[in-house]
């Protein structure tokens, strides 16, 4: 447990952008997670291509770079150095793991890639897992986005924010919490992989559009109330060596509500883009089959016209 002691004695450089880029710091759980994942991403789609299947280029990059590259940056860059000193880098870092890396890691479609590459033990094993009742509970989309609009409710609004703040473990559980609750949410709604909990296309895009005003008013909320995020914790900071250069507690917390609600309906917004596209390729697609059909209908009447016609 940190002391408040201990946290005035923090002496982190002036905040700038250029921090996020060249102030990095490993920490272990992260760095492992990072490897390993991305490591194993890798292992599969090499051992597609070598019996010699194609496996989308695009989805290499949107795992592996987007997503576990996102969840690197915002765990050991600038932005995990600072994550606990500002609030407002704090944000960032939230919805980069809760938003960014789960949508980017659904576009990967890793399950599908691992039901393509693993052995017969081991694939019984993830398909018995993805027809489980707990994985179809976890999954079921009103329960999945209560736990999104309710998360960060929870986060900011008791004390589990005071006690990342005090506490690594549980900052690093925060992390993993923020990327598992997102990953619930929008994995099914991407629809890449064969999870349980896919719905159709009307029902993805109004639970995405209905996510919208729930990041717009926690962090309208979050701008105007007076009631400070963790005021022991940077309070501690400010009388410290930082305290020359820290922004009033309530400046930067005005700061991260705004970047809460703008961040999350552009990134919202974007994934309402991507799941129309997909809607509209796939009503293109179901188009073309029903065309193909018809057609094979016509063929076989008129085929069966002709027979009659030399029957006569």
């Amino acid at each position: 447990m940190k002391t408040a002691a201990w946290v005035s004695d923090l002496d982190l450089p002036r905040f700038t952008l250029g921090r996020v880029f060249t102030d990095w710091g490993i920490d272990p759980v992260p760095f492992v997670l990072t490897v390993w994942i991305a490591g194993l991403y890798l292992v599969g789609v090499v051992v597609l291509r070598r019996r010699g299947d194609a496996w989308p280029v695009g989805r290499t990059l949107a795992f592996v770079v987007a997503g576990m590259g996102s969840f690197f940056v915002a765990t050991a860059s600038g932005i995990g150095r600072y994550d606990t000193t500002l609030v407002s880098v704090h944000m960032v870092q939230h919805m980069i793991l809760s938003m960014v890396v789960p949508l980017s890691l659904a576009l990967g479609a890793p399950v599908t890639l691992a039901l393509r590459t693993l052995p017969p033990t081991p694939r019984r094993w993830l398909l018995a897992v993805l027809h489980s009742r707990v994985a179809q509970v976890l999954s079921f989309p009103p329960l999945t986005f209560l736990l999104y609009i309710v998360s960060p409710w929870a986060l900011y609004f008791s004390g589990w924010y005071d006690a990342s703040l005090a506490s690594a473990f549980v900052h690093e559980l925060m992390h993993v919490h923020l990327v598992t609750v997102g990953a619930l949410f929008f994995w099914p709604l991407m629809g890449i992989d064969p999870l349980p909990g896919r719905v159709g296309y009307p029902f993805r895009v109004l639970l995405t559009v209905l996510t919208l005003p729930f990041h717009a008013f926690l962090g309208v909320t979050i701008m105007g109330q007076t009631t400070i995020l963790g005021e022991s914790h940077y309070a501690a900071l400010r009388e410290g060596p930082m305290g020359s250069w820290l922004p009033p507690m309530l400046e930067d917390q005005h700061t991260a509500g705004g970047i809460l609600w703008a961040s999350g309906d552009l990134i919202g917004l974007v994934f309402f883009g991507v799941l129309f596209v997909q809607w509209v390729r796939s009503s293109m697609k179901e188009a073309a089959r029903e065309d193909r059909r018809l057609d094979l209908m016509e063929a076989r009447e008129q085929h069966r016209g002709v027979g009659r016609e030399v029957d006569r």
